[in-house]
């Protein structure tokens, strides 16, 4: 694949990624969904860039703000659809909802509202293919408000320990819900990494493809057995924690200056200028048409039956 083929495929990834999260935010403001949602809007990049380094076989794990990873990996937009909508043919049979999507078929492991609440799966998931020699890669997505949880230096000190074939993704999008990443964070999470010998990097994460780039050199080196990488990923999350958050933690101007940094806009801006302009809007349409036909089907689907509550709960 030539480099424009694939900053197109990047483009296209975050496209869709947009698309998904603005018809949620839509679907949710018209009271057509319950609960909660937490958009990913403005960390396209990130979750573009990494998945599509990814082969199918490799697995992924992320968090309650997880939409776009999943997308990235493969996941089908009708069914993620249909979970949010409640509905018996969404990936946890519509009674899981937002933050807990999980499609083993695409190597998505799961999704979880507990921070810092997935990196035990995604060490099984690299454990697990360094014993079977499978040359599978996990990669455990995290926000910067994870930093603090045991649980990630756990899994960092085990997959340094055992040269695990893991990546940790940071997505540093400056807010630990309605903290700022100053309040909350003394030093770097890329020294974390250091503190356990790992390989750490940091990256623009509003550039696809520099967190492209990043992600193959990170995948490649786990993959030929050097061991885990943690990649943080600086970005702006644009939106609120939740949707309907009234953000008065935030300062206007500053989430103007983050809207500023538009990674579909600077890699378009990129394309356009080595005269791919034309391609840039077919692209944008296609993935808004493939995403809002997915909701509309999504939306006519069967709500989740009481007799399927304890479904897959337990062992027959």
């Amino acid at each position: 694949m030539s480099n424009t083929d694939t900053a197109l495929e990047l483009y296209r990834l975050m496209c869709e990624i947009r698309a998904f999260e603005e018809e949620g935010e839509r679907l949710l403001r018209a009271g057509r969904l319950a609960g909660n949602l937490h958009l990913s809007l403005g960390q396209e990049a990130v979750a573009a860039g990494v998945c599509s380094a990814l082969a199918a076989t490799d697995h992924i794990t992320t968090t309650h703000r997880g939409h776009g990873h999943c997308v990235a990996k493969g996941g089908d937009p009708e069914r993620m659809f249909a979970e949010l909508f409640g509905h018996a043919d969404g990936y946890s049979k519509g009674r899981a909802g937002s933050m807990h999507i999980a499609d083993p078929d695409s190597g998505i492991l799961g999704a979880t509202a507990i921070v810092g609440g997935s990196f035990g799966m995604a060490i099984g998931a690299a454990f697990g293919a360094q014993v079977l020699g499978t040359g599978a890669v996990a990669v455990a997505f995290f926000g910067e408000g994870a930093s603090a949880e045991g649980t990630l230096h756990e899994a960092l000190n085990l997959a340094a320990l055992w040269k695990l074939p893991m990546v940790f993704c940071c997505e540093n999008n400056q807010y630990a819900e309605m903290t700022h990443v100053r309040e909350h964070i003394s030093g770097s999470i890329r020294a974390i990494a250091a503190a356990h010998d790992l390989a750490a990097e940091e990256i623009d994460g509003n550039d696809a493809v520099a967190v492209r780039e990043a992600a193959d050199a990170a995948v490649a080196r786990a993959r030929a057995g050097e061991g885990p990488t943690l990649l943080e990923c600086m970005t702006y999350r644009w939106s609120g924690h939740y949707v309907g958050d009234p953000e008065s933690y935030r300062d206007p101007e500053e989430v103007a200056a983050g809207k500023a940094a538009d990674p579909i806009a600077l890699l378009g801006e990129r394309l356009a200028a080595g005269g791919e302009g034309e391609r840039l809007e077919e692209i944008r349409e296609a993935a808004n048409r493939r995403i809002a036909e997915a909701a509309d089907r999504a939306a006519g689907g069967q709500p989740a039956s009481p007799d399927l509550l304890l479904a897959d709960v337990y062992a027959s």
